[in-house]
């Protein structure tokens, strides 16, 4: 079958001929394969696509702030009666994210793992690995929903998700029932 796919393929070179022989070969091979390159052909361009829109452009940063700055920043998390703090690490998401603070966020909770909520505008991901497994505490951005993500019990690698910074000490104040109001902003 291989050497059969090799030839059939290099008859195709023709444009006028190649759709017919393929629709020919695959009645004769069954429509699998016609569905397989049809899917192949149509995948590669839509999943550029659809990364484009948050792999490409960084987010406009009104406050653009240093290497410096972010480097060991601490972020407080208030909510409730709580008030926690919070460790960035050194990447361009994180100096994006601190560009919007303060922040007033309702963190929902997703899954029973994380609480997750809307930011105002997405992260820049220049420079950011493609996934990322977090755990408990971990703040991370999820690309591909633009949204932010505090960890309360471990999780799984995800694609598109970048880890921001770590709550310091017991992410634990985050497992509770429903929504919370938290402020986050920079100590300095």
């Amino acid at each position: 079958m291989p050497n059969q796919a090799v030839r059939f393929f290099e008859a195709c070179d023709d444009t006028k001929k190649g759709w017919s022989r393929i629709l020919t070969w695959t009645r004769i091979q069954g429509m699998q394969f016609f569905v397989l390159a049809v899917a192949i052909c149509l995948s590669q361009p839509a999943c550029e696509a659809s990364n484009a829109g948050f792999r490409n452009g960084p987010a406009n940063l009104p406050n653009q702030v240093s290497n410096e700055q972010v480097e060991n920043m601490k972020l407080r998390i208030k909510f409730e009666d709580k008030v926690l703090t919070a460790t960035l690490r050194d990447n361009k998401t994180a100096r994006d994210f601190v560009s919007q603070l303060p922040l007033t966020l309702t963190l929902e909770d997703y899954a029973s793992i994380e609480k997750i909520s809307d930011l105002p505008k997405r992260l820049s991901t220049e420079g950011a690995p493609s996934g990322s497994d977090p755990s408990v505490g971990d703040i991370a951005f999820y690309a591909p929903w633009g949204n932010l993500a505090i960890f309360y019990r471990d999780a799984e690698y995800a694609n598109g998700l970048i880890i921001l910074g770590k709550i310091d000490g017991d992410a634990a104040a985050f497992n509770v029932l429903g929504s919370l109001k938290v402020t986050i902003e920079s100590v300095k």
